[in-house]
């Protein structure tokens, strides 16, 4: 049966199974690309180089909630029966420390020391849609304009996706609500279906591009059954009806512009502790500062940048004191930045429904249940005081 590619074009639906998906690792490997994906780390499934299939978390999967994350066993043998865990993948696109300029003193003054080494070539395993549509966002706010982020520009060149179509939801996921998954509907080169039924271990795989149908020709495959692309339908349509929360997205830019004095702020900055966890684990957060370090001597001197929050008191300072100096402030801005100024900027709402915020919160604040109280708040009638009507 013919889909429709991410690039626009008709191919056909293949079937791999499990030791094709393994050559497939060694061909990427081959063409000189670092292959990362999900592997578990102390107790919990993060994105690291993959060596083998092996490395990929087999027969794992993860159970999410409000300030809630832990891995469990699945039952089967799948190895991508997992959701979102605390990375993103913008820790290799967009790395939470990075060296932007060294130098060195000279006889003359100083010398700016060149970059010796190319930036690597990698290759996702395992990108889900949100993250897909997440990394398009980082996409316009470091290539788009007049001025673009030339090191995160030099590796988004050269990456190559290999998506995973999500076979399950998420207990804190609603990217049916963002209308970012759980199907791959752009962006990858491969696009992989994991089909379990029947205890028959395959994949529904996709070409998305020249350089993935290049590679998918490399390894065996057959032809599609038509009741294996409707299982993978049925599969995705489950999920879609399955997620673990959602979020109303009408009208939501305006909506919180006109509450941006809501009580409802003042209720939540109760409970935050403006920790900066939901902008860590954000897959499009990208607030960062700058700092120059030089040596005892005087000869070296460094200017990095790292990653930065604007949860931190000191990522709003200016001159004469901080903009946002209360909990309030902070997480106001979050919230209206990634749901509503963030259209303004860059034509797209900065959140992907991925939920990662919901679960990695220490006390559980649940972003899909702000926006609710706060539309609920305009349709509820006001409690006036019984009065007596003069006759």
């Amino acid at each position: 049966m013919d889909v429709t590619a991410a690039d626009g074009s008709a191919r056909d639906s293949l079937i791999i199974d499990r030791e094709q998906l393994s050559h497939l690792l060694v061909l990427l490997k081959g063409s000189g690309y670092q292959v990362v994906g999900p592997t578990i780390d102390q107790e919990a499934i993060v994105y690291g180089e993959l060596d083998s299939l092996d490395d990929l978390p087999i027969g794992w999967t993860d159970v999410q909630d409000g300030g809630e994350y832990r891995i469990a066993r699945r039952d089967d043998q799948a190895l991508f029966g997992y959701n979102v865990g605390p990375h993103s993948w913008k820790k290799f696109l967009f790395p939470s420390s990075l060296r932007l300029l060294e130098m060195e003193r000279t006889e003359d003054g100083f010398r700016v020391v060149p970059r010796a080494d190319d930036p690597p070539k990698y290759a996702f395993i395992g990108m889900r849609s949100c993250e897909i549509h997440a990394m398009a966002i980082q996409d316009k706010v470091f290539t788009g304009g007049a001025h673009s982020d030339p090191h995160y520009t030099a590796l988004r060149e050269r990456v190559f996706v290999v998506a995973v179509n999500c076979a399950q939801a998420g207990g804190t996921c609603f990217c049916v609500s963002m209308d970012t998954g759980p199907k791959s509907t752009f962006g990858y080169d491969i696009s992989l279906t994991e089909l379990l039924d029947g205890g028959n271990h395959r994949f529904l795989a996709e070409a998305g591009s020249e350089q993935g149908q290049t590679l998918i020709d490399q390894i065996t495959s057959r032809p599609a059954g038509d009741d294996e692309v409707q299982a993978a339908e049925d599969l995705l349509a489950a999920t879609a009806r399955t997620m673990g929360r959602s979020m109303d997205t009408a009208d939501i830019k305006d909506l919180l512009y006109r509450n941006l004095e809501n009580p409802q702020w003042d209720d939540v900055a109760s409970r935050c502790l403006t920790c900066a966890n939901c902008t860590m684990v954000c897959p499009t957060c990208f607030c960062t500062t700058v700092e120059d370090t030089t040596d005892l001597t005087g000869d070296h001197a460094e200017r990095w940048r790292h990653w930065d929050s604007c949860f931190t008191l000191d990522f709003s300072y200016i001159h004469g004191g901080h903009a946002r100096s209360s909990a309030k402030s902070r997480y106001r801005q979050w919230m209206t930045h990634k749901l509503a100024t963030w259209s303004d900027q860059f034509g797209t709402s900065g959140c992907v429904g991925c939920g990662r915020c919901i679960s990695w919160c220490p006390v559980a604040i649940d972003i899909t249940q702000e926006v609710k109280v706060i539309r609920d708040s305009e349709t509820v009638e006001p409690d006036y005081p019984d009065q007596e009507v003069d006759p």
